[in-house]
């Protein structure tokens, strides 16, 4: 076994390609996200997926976050493992093998959500859930995402009902993940289905709004009551494309040492598609170097990163060089990875694993 970094290390003499996450950009950025959703009376419920690390997610807590947002069961069973008692799961559930773990879940997490957008997976639901304690349900609405979601609130109040007639089951309010800058279709459809639900008797306590994209947009959907976001804790390309943060902001950076120089304007990385994303998010490239301007990493294989340096405007790097990657997306970097090392100035402050890499069922 690869002996990992110790505590006080140097990170210029760690293995590559490895990811880091730097302590002091990591706690701001949980800090700035926890202080604006309590300035603006939202429950914030930060998305786990992006960092899978139940101390990145105690530290999320701390700061003032009501829960967490896991995306897929076994994901959710290992940070109940870890202690967390309240867990949302924003995913469809479906099948005899997933409902059988979802029951002994919610008989052992103090508060459990899932979500549901058809009447398929509500009667899956129902008839794997009886007894003292019900399983409370999220409907899920299409609010411009264009992904899962129930398509009109009418459809959210036939749902509802559904829900609601289920013994075992217990209807909890409305969920969404919008498309960007999609806030004022958010907040027409929650609040239309808010009043057909309350004219119709039914309670809706929790509408449970989404996305990093947006979060600084998040109180411009005043019929939200909480929102949740993941890719902030990181932060990555896209969140800097998007105006949602700056270089400053970003906690992770992938090192990479530059294993060849085969031409003049040709660099070769040790770090491929098992190592940074082939989710490219619009962008024309594989990740950003910090440093070479100019540079672009045109090219993944699995262990190999090939980078075009014939518009870079610095010093090109030579053969055993090491350079930092910012990913275009850091949540899938995280599930490549058995362990993130964290570090302040440079230095390994410690390494944690993913508890949860993996997770995908």
């Amino acid at each position: 076994m690869f002996p990992w970094p110790e505590v006080g290390e140097s990170l210029s003499r760690i293995a590559t390609p490895m990811p880091v996450i730097d302590e002091d950009r990591l706690a701001a950025n949980i800090a700035r996200a926890q202080a604006y959703m309590t300035a603006h009376d939202l429950a914030f419920r930060p998305h786990v997926k992006t960092h899978k690390i139940p101390a990145v997610a105690e530290a999320q807590l701390a700061a003032g976050a009501v829960g967490i947002n896991c995306q897929k069961l076994t994901e959710a069973e290992v940070f109940s493992d870890a202690g967390f008692q309240d867990i949302l799961i924003t995913y469809n559930i479906l099948g005899p093998a997933r409902l059988v773990r979802l029951k002994a879940l919610n008989d052992r997490v103090a508060s459990l959500r899932v979500v549901a957008d058809s009447a398929v997976t509500v009667a899956g639901l129902a008839a794997a859930f009886a007894g003292p304690k019900p399983l409370r349900v999220l409907i899920e609405c299409d609010t411009g995402g264009g992904r899962v979601g129930v398509q009109s609130p009418e459809a959210a109040l036939a749902l509802a009902e559904r829900i609601a007639a289920a013994p075992g089951l217990r209807f909890d309010g409305l969920l969404t993940y919008p498309a960007v800058g999609g806030a004022e279709r958010v907040e027409a459809f929650l609040s239309a289905a808010m009043a057909l639900l309350a004219a119709n008797g039914i309670d809706c306590p929790i509408r449970s709004n989404g996305g990093s994209p947006d979060i600084w947009k998040a109180h411009l959907v005043p019929s939200a009551t909480e929102h949740r976001a993941g890719t902030y804790v990181y932060n990555d390309r896209s969140m800097v494309r998007a105006g949602e943060c700056t270089h400053g902001d970003l906690a992770m950076h992938v090192l990479a040492t530059v294993v060849s120089r085969p031409t003049p304007v040709r660099a070769v990385l040790d770090a491929g598609s098992k190592a940074l994303t082939s989710d490219l998010l619009g962008f024309p490239d594989h990740g950003e170097i910090e440093g070479l301007p100019g540079a672009r990493i045109v090219s993944l294989s699995e262990e190999h990163g090939v980078v075009d340096l014939s518009a870079c405007t610095a010093p090109l790097p030579e053969v055993g060089e090491m350079v930092r990657v910012i990913p275009n997306h850091t949540c899938v970097v995280s599930n490549l990875f058995d362990r993130m090392v964290f570090h302040r100035g440079g230095v390994v402050t410690r390494v944690e694993p993913v508890a949860a890499r993996g997770t995908v069922w």
